[in-house]
């Protein structure tokens, strides 16, 4: 006997709608799409916001002592949105990509559009600030004691640590009693309520300076002999610990011919907007300069400079070749130690799987020295053991042998972890198959296993190389770019650009951060064409053998 049921049963009723006649109150929309915020995460939200708010003031007060409206702009529209993005319920996908989004942008975009911009500039030594700071610099450097100059009661102090802290010269004016505190950006007359002046006019206390005693003094000697302190009158320089004289400023600058005027010698050198130097009619500079937009200059340079383009290419070669040379060695010696440990016939696999991965547990700047002194000429495990005396690091192909061995060392177990992973991914029917059909095991292995583990390792292949394009490390801590010519000593035998590029910006000669960003440039155009190429042909690869 059948029965008929009016309407629809539970197994047909529309899942969308709630069950009729269940006694239950309907929950809101808003109930059903968001689900209730807990203490905990009322807390967390609030200290988060709370950060925000406090790093968002703190960076606010710079940006309007130096008056960078569009930064203050910046940083204000992305504290509200932040604000209104966490304090209300919509907008969900996006509480998750914004925090991702900012870092990326003040760790990634940031840094890389400043580099962008700078190696269009001659931004480096004599070339950091504006004219005005320039010219301020060049009259400060030129002041001399003449008959005449003012003297004043010197103390030396420090605002903070006594053997780190910035120095800050405590004068006494003996004609008014007047204490001021002076540094690189002038001087500051302090409240009498403040210091403590000892007789013969010397400051003994002052709040908020920590006054150095004469050893104190004694080991920044260079230091307060070098400080300069801008007063209306000329500037103020020591003479010896206990004395200083305002002097007069040898060069002044004329704004009549935009240039700078040498009072004693009557020389002078007149303004280059281009180069952003002071330069003479015989072509002599003065050291202080200012930073100017140069636009293709410092690319031009890489490129035509002899100097420069000689060293670039040269390094840009050996750079590939080593580059090239740590990958590939690095991932056919792990291959080669995976497909023999992957053996079934292999016993003691876990063993040796320990052993071999040693060299990638051990820190690598340690090991880089390390492997340094094994290559020692004189006392060295390598020269000891074969009982030869090569000098390794002092002629350029041995050193350049050397780094790719330690390269070798550090970087196959890597390659082994990598490519025991892929093997065991690699189904056994398929070269089971190819036994079968009567293939050898190096058929098997060319024709099946290789092409494969190409496919599944090539992403990692393309990345180890981009690694070891820009492998400062190895370098620099084995040969340091070494050994170098007689006639050049910016470039050496195993420099890579990104050692090159180093020095440029931080080498003895005075840093070029303006060239050096442009080679910077020069180094990821190449890494980004090596990749994308590669990475292209990896995705046609891998539709082969799909």
């Amino acid at each position: 006997m059948s029965t008929s049921l009016s309407g629809p049963g539970p197994a047909t009723q529309d899942p969308g709608r709630e069950p009729v006649g269940s006694g239950l109150p309907r929950p809101s929309r808003t109930a059903r799409h968001h689900a209730p915020i807990t203490a905990t995460g009322l807390l967390v939200k609030v200290i988060l916001l709370g950060l925000t708010a406090g790093i968002a003031i703190w960076a606010a007060f710079p940006l309007v002592e130096a008056e960078k409206w569009i930064g203050l702009a910046v940083l204000a529209a992305t504290t509200a949105g932040l604000f209104y993005l966490y304090l209300t319920r919509r907008h969900i996908p996006a509480k998750y990509l914004v925090p991702g989004t900012l870092f990326l942008i003040a760790f990634q975009v940031v840094p890389v559009l400043y580099t962008a911009s700078t190696a269009f500039t001659n931004f480096g030594d004599g070339h950091r600030g504006t004219k005005d700071e320039a010219v301020v610099a060049i009259q400060t450097a030129s002041v001399k004691q003449v008959p005449g100059s003012a003297e004043y009661a010197l103390s030396i102090a420090t605002k903070g640590d006594p053997a780190t802290g910035p120095l800050v010269f405590l004068v006494s004016d003996p004609a008014t009693g007047v204490v001021s505190a002076g540094d690189g950006g002038g001087l500051r007359q302090l409240d009498a309520g403040q210091v403590t002046v000892a007789p013969g006019g010397r400051v003994t206390a002052a709040e908020g300076y920590t006054v150095l005693n004469f050893g104190q003094a004694s080991a920044r000697s260079q230091e307060i002999t070098d400080l300069v302190v801008p007063t209306s009158g000329g500037a103020l320089r020591s003479a010896g610990l206990s004395r200083a004289y305002e002097g007069k400023a040898v060069r002044a600058y004329d704004a009549g011919c935009d240039c700078i005027r040498d009072t004693e010698t009557g020389r002078t050198w007149t303004a280059d907007e281009e180069t952003g130097a002071f330069v003479a009619a015989d072509g002599e500079r003065l050291a202080q300069g200012w930073k100017v937009t140069v636009g293709l200059k410092n690319f031009s340079r890489v490129l035509t400079d002899p100097a420069i383009s000689g060293p670039f290419f040269g390094t840009l070669l050996w750079n590939f070749a080593f580059a090239i040379g740590s990958t590939g060695g690095t991932f056919l010696l792990g291959m080669f130690i995976a497909l023999a440990l992957h053996s079934p016939r292999m016993r003691g696999t876990n063993l040796y799987r320990v052993l071999l991965i040693l060299p990638y547990a051990m820190p690598s700047f340690a090991m880089l020295l390390v492997w340094r002194d094994m290559f020692n000429t004189d006392f060295g495990l390598i020269n000891n053991l074969f009982g030869i005396g090569v000098d390794w690091f002092g002629q350029e192909w041995s050193a350049r042998i050397a780094v790719i061995l330690v390269q070798l060392w550090l970087g196959y177990p890597y390659m082994f972890l990598v490519a025991t992973g892929a093997l065991q991914a690699i189904p056994k029917e398929l070269t089971e198959a190819t036994s079968v059909d009567g293939a050898s095991p190096w058929q098997s292995f060319r024709s099946v296993t290789l092409p494969l583990l190409l496919v599944a390792l090539s992403p990692l292949l393309i990345a180890s190389f981009a690694y070891n394009f820009n492998n400062f490390n190895a370098i620099y801590l084995t040969t340091e770019g070494g050994p170098f010519p007689a006639d050049n000593p910016t470039a050496g035998a195993t420099d890579l650009l990104i050692t090159y590029t180093y020095r440029l910006a931080f080498g003895a000669q005075g840093a070029q951060f303006g060239l050096a960003a442009a080679v910077s440039i020069f180094i990821f155009t190449i890494v980004a064409v090596v990749s994308a190429v590669s990475f292209r042909r990896t995705r046609k690869q891998e539709e082969v053998y799909s």
